[in-house]
């Protein structure tokens, strides 16, 4: 048996919504209870790489912002709730395709029920929908709000 380290994971989306901070926080202190590390997952792609219609774009850019925005959004968490072993995973394409692949074998699937995009008057998201019928594992939905956080760090 190996006792050197957690062998759960918690797998999280990550996208920079106000549910995501919440979905985030929920992870890490989940995470934390169950002696399970966090994988942090953030998608991106490019605009018009699935289609012909947009502007051409630097992809190196657009991954690097991406990135910046991960880190921000991770460390501005872990300041407000505590350190747990925590990977960070950056990839290109689709966040439901992403999350749903990064959340084989793992304990949990923890998402946001809203993201950035789509309709706001939707109770739930597209990518949330997604990841709830097809992950392999325990999907958990958080909605904003409800981690009891009374910062502004994520309505900015």
């Amino acid at each position: 048996m190996d006792i050197s380290g957690p062998t759960s994971r918690v797998v999280v989306g990550v996208d920079g919504s106000p549910a995501s901070y919440e979905a985030l926080r929920w992870a890490v202190r989940h995470a934390r209870l169950i002696g399970a590390t966090v994988d942090a997952v953030a998608a991106y792609d490019l605009p018009g790489a699935a289609g012909w219609s947009a502007p051409a774009v630097d992809a190196d850019f657009d991954e690097g912002l991406a990135r910046q925005d991960l880190d921000d959004e991770i460390r501005k968490v872990i300041l407000q709730v505590g350190d747990v072993p925590l990977e960070q995973h950056l990839v290109r394409g689709g966040a439901a395709d992403a999350l749903i692949e990064a959340s084989a074998g793992a304990e949990l699937l923890v998402v946001g029920s809203r993201g950035r995009g789509g309709f706001a008057s939707l109770l739930l998201g597209s990518v949330s929908q997604q990841c709830a019928t097809h992950a392999p594992c325990p999907v958990v939905i958080v909605r904003r709000d409800t981690t009891g956080d009374d910062d502004d760090t994520d309505r900015a």
